[in-house]
């Protein structure tokens, strides 16, 4: 091989460091000039010597002698490979110096290559990666934004799975197919979560990131899914219970049906007929609207005309002082329309009224006279008290009034037969006492003494001459629990149920013209419909049975 000299020098200066040269034979391609070369070059040079003698086994220097003190090349790379003795020469000056032998290619320039194209592959796969972080990321934060929808849809299910349970049969299919498009949501969300987690793993703190959200969503969707499943079951319990509340009405109507079977066949009864038997049932309570005093007045009175006369349509309602006992002010309206629309009406004022057991009959308004047992007559035309007279025996200054309704000692009532008063005395010791009325003179023409105990009771009405009483079962339900029937002077124990809508009824009086409860509700005007029973029309040779209810 032809080799070059070159001195390879490394100044140690003037504190007495030891320079060294030494005489390199090379190829072409490993020129260093000598002059450019510092310690950091021989320090380097200390590093390259090992990687390239370890490929040429003949060339293995392991010491360099100067002024009879040797260094081991260990010295500028530790951990080498040790190299053999090197023959080398003193100059004048005492410098050292020494032969060596690089080969043509010291540094192998195909695997460069190769690290390079390596290092490239490497690069590009780690973009790669990335680039899937990033479409995993706007994948995650688009599901996260869908389960936030979902949450919210199933709040707002769950908001109105009670009101969904009266919409009848047609929403049933309509309910199933939501709950199975959750249901499906849910498991789509589920598989897009395990697939991102399998392609998500990725190096680095952005990993980590993902492996967070990830973590979040599947808790959201976890969240959901036992919503879901809570609602579903709900929706389960509320459906079974709407089957049987329309199985039950199924079973009304085709009682129903029996009655207007020919047998049971009823005809259209004209106002004041009372072709009819006892008491069946009650309606749902039909709130009109709040008295036109206000939320304050929550007891009063209020109904129609119960006079039988077709032609008249004259309400009237009449709220107490919020004392609950004085009665000062009314107002007629001359149709249904007017009251509901609080027009047209007439407004008088009368200082002597005592609780809410007041009614209007034949255009004539009869009530309580203030802290007295007499009876008053208003004439609605004039606003003129036109007769007063004392009821014998009645108690008053709410002695044994109604129980929950104060300062109603005297309980007027128009029906079918005639004007009523309810009332209670000492002789009959606190029990319902019942008369019927002259509606002239206001003289009694009957009384009948009931067995029932009077402050038990919560109010009570006529219809058809039987009076009727309600006990309280709770904030929300009556029971007319009780029948006096002035026809045949017998009683009835009862179980009909009338629903209210606030505590108290202050009020009850019934109007033979469309056969309605017209309620005083804490405030508010209520109306219920009447279901009588319709008797059974008598075959030939038979006798007819004896009325519902047990005496």
């Amino acid at each position: 091989m032809k080799t070059f000299p070159s001195t390879v020098a490394a100044s140690l200066g003037q504190d007495k460091r030891h320079s060294l040269h030494s005489l390199v034979h090379y190829s072409p391609l490993a020129h260093i000039p000598a002059d450019q070369m510092h310690c950091s070059s021989a320090f380097f040079l200390g590093l390259l010597l090992p990687m390239v003698l370890s490929s040429h086994p003949q060339v293995k220097p392991e010491m360099v002698t100067h002024n009879e003190t040797a260094y081991s090349l260990g010295q500028f790379q530790a951990g080498s490979k040790r190299l053999s003795n090197v023959v080398g020469s003193m100059d004048e000056q005492g410098n050292c110096h020494c032969v060596i032998y690089l080969p043509n290619s010291p540094i192998p320039l195909q695997q460069m290559e190769m690290l390079q194209n390596a290092a490239k592959e490497l690069v590009e796969k780690y973009e790669l990666e990335l680039s899937k972080v990033d479409e995993h990321t706007r994948a995650i934060e688009a599901q996260e934004k869908t389960m936030l929808e979902l949450m919210q849809h199933l709040e707002w299910r769950q908001q109105g799975a009670g009101s969904e349970t009266g919409s009848g049969h047609a929403s049933y299919s309509s309910t199933d197919h939501d709950w199975d498009a959750l249901q499906g949501e849910l498991l789509g969300a589920q598989k897009l979560l395990t697939q991102l987690k399998t392609q998500g793993r990725v190096m680095g703190s952005k990993g980590n990131n993902i492996d967070g959200i990830l973590q979040r969503v599947r808790g959201q969707v976890q969240n959901a899914s036992i919503i879901l499943r809570h609602l579903a079951s709900s929706q389960q319990d509320n459906l079974r219970a709407t089957r049987q509340e329309v199985s039950a009405l199924e079973s009304q109507l085709s009682d129903c049906e029996k009655y207007r079977s020919p047998g049971h066949q009823a005809q259209k009864l004209p106002p004041g007929s009372c072709a009819h038997g006892i008491l069946l049932s009650v309606s749902h309570p039909l709130v009109v609207q709040l008295n036109w005093r206000g939320f304050d007045y929550k007891a009063g009175a209020w109904g129609r005309d119960t006079g039988l006369n077709p032609a008249s349509s004259l309400y009237w309602v009449a709220p107490l002082r919020s004392d609950g006992r004085y009665f000062d002010y009314y107002r007629l309206h001359k149709s249904y329309d007017d009251l509901l629309l609080f027009k047209d009406y007439e407004e008088w004022k009368m200082g002597y009224g005592d609780g809410s057991g007041n009614t209007v009959y034949k255009n004539f308004m009869y009530f309580n006279y203030y802290g007295t047992g007499d009876m008053a007559k208003v004439d609605l035309a004039t606003n003129t008290l036109v007769l007063r007279r004392t009821l014998p025996g009645a108690t008053f200054n709410n002695r044994f009034s109604y129980a929950g309704v104060p300062w109603k000692d005297l309980d007027f009532a128009g029906d079918e037969k005639g004007l009523w008063v309810v009332y209670s005395t000492e002789e009959n010791k606190g029990n319902l006492v019942l008369s019927r009325l002259n509606a002239s003179t206001l003289a009694v023409e009957k009384t009948w003494r009931t067995g029932q105990y009077k402050p038990v009771v919560s109010g009570t009405f006529m219809a058809c001459g039987v009076l009727y009483a309600l006990r309280s079962l709770s904030t929300r339900q009556e029971e007319i629990f009780y029948a006096f029937d002035t026809n045949t002077g017998q009683e009835y124990h009862l179980s009909i149920l009338l629903d209210k809508m606030l505590e108290t009824l202050q009020s009850i009086n019934y109007s033979p013209l469309d056969r309605k409860l017209y309620v005083y509700n804490d405030g508010y005007l209520v109306m219920h419909d009447l279901v009588f029973q319709v008797p059974r029309p008598p075959t030939k040779g038979a006798k007819a049975g004896p009325k519902s209810g047990k005496a």
